[in-house]
């Protein structure tokens, strides 16, 4: 299947900037998969499409301040991206500039923490390992910056040398480029389907007898690396590390078994919940790593509803909703959210897919 059947044109002025002022005043395209029909709703609408009995699964990873910016012994800038931790102070990162980085070079970020360049950079990508006091995650959070992608358009400096305004933008995005759920830090990247939730649509589900499941998948780096292949099965996913608990399968397959429906909070769920089910929808609780490529026809198994934001031409995720609800059916949908100036991306509107 070739690349260019998922491309579609929009405007740069529709990539949403900034997040809305409320989390729950999105706008939500509705798409019933059977027909092709199309609804222009509010996320507040979304308990009316659930009944008492669905089962409502969540990704709670947390983002963590993974992007560093800090200073070669020369002066010059780098900027690291931590990617996957792999041990002992050991993290796989994207560096940037790369080409001058050396094996055993040192990089500064404002004294909190050092990197030792531990392999040589292939692409921007290597190990480092990092050297820091106390607890790493302390340590990120008062040097470490948000890592919104790069269609965000954000002048950002280190912390200690930061504008009023690049600080006040940074603890903006800190607090909105994060689910109100989330829980277990280690993604680089928003699940952004549960960015429109706040507290009192979790709430109103969950008085109204609609399960709340959590699960977690670390959003990696690879969700968004561009499929640079003609034909997209040739396509490799970057693996991403999962855990469902015993008793987020139960509620998962209790809901199944008693008629209810699996409604997946974004792409990260449905590839999370599609890797541990069996023929029969059933899921098995577990942890471990997932490089599931889903594109047209893929048999789903596990999930019947998806809530999602609207993504990127040519991206793995579009090819999963693709395959999901037609090709052609999400490629309309998506041409008349354009005519109808909905927001896109990360920080834009959401679409359910029914």
């Amino acid at each position: 299947m070739r690349v260019n059947l998922f491309d579609y044109d929009l405007p740069t002025q529709l990539i949403a900037q900034q997040p809305l002022a409320e989390r729950s005043a999105s706008r939500m395209l509705v798409l019933h998969r059977d027909s092709g029909a199309t609804e222009h709703r509010r996320f507040i609408d979304l308990p009316e499409y659930l009944r008492t009995g669905d089962c409502l699964v969540i990704n709670q990873t947390q983002v963590i301040p993974a992007r560093l910016l800090g200073r070669r012994s020369t002066g010059g800038q780098v900027e690291l991206l931590l990617l996957e931790p792999l041990g002992n102070g050991r993290w796989e990162v994207l560096a940037r500039p790369a080409g001058r980085l050396g094996v055993g070079e040192r990089i500064d970020f404002s004294g909190e923490i050092i990197a030792t360049i531990e392999e040589k950079l292939v692409q921007g990508r290597g190990v480092v390992s990092l050297e820091y006091s106390g607890e790493l995650m302390t340590a990120l959070t008062r040097v470490g910056l948000t890592p919104v992608p790069p269609y965000i358009h954000r002048e950002q400096e280190p912390p200690s040398e930061a504008s009023p305004q690049q600080q006040a933008q940074e603890a903006a995005d800190r607090a909105r480029y994060q689910t109100v759920y989330a829980r277990e830090p280690g993604a680089v990247a928003a699940p952004t389907a549960g960015l429109h939730f706040d507290e009192d649509m979790l709430e109103g589900l969950a008085a109204c007898d609609v399960e709340i499941a959590r699960i977690t998948l670390h959003v990696n780096a690879g969700t968004f690396r561009p499929v640079r292949v003609e034909n997209i099965e040739e396509h490799n996913m970057e693996a991403e590390r999962y855990q469902v608990t015993a008793e987020a399968a139960q509620a998962i397959n209790a809901c199944r078994a008693e008629g209810g429906r699996i409604v997946a909070v974004g792409t990260t769920v449905v590839r999370t919940l599609e890797t541990l089910a069996n023929d029969s929808g059933q899921i098995a609780a577990g942890s471990g790593e997932t490089n599931l490529f889903i594109y047209p026809g893929y048999q789903f198994r596990a999930v019947d509803m998806l809530l999602t934001n609207f993504h990127l031409p040519r991206s793995t995720l579009l090819m999963l909703v693709s395959a999901f609800a037609g090709r052609e059916q999400v490629l309309a949908a998506y041409q008349e959210a354009v005519a109808r100036r909905y927001r896109f991306y990360s920080y834009g509107d959401c679409m359910l897919i029914i």
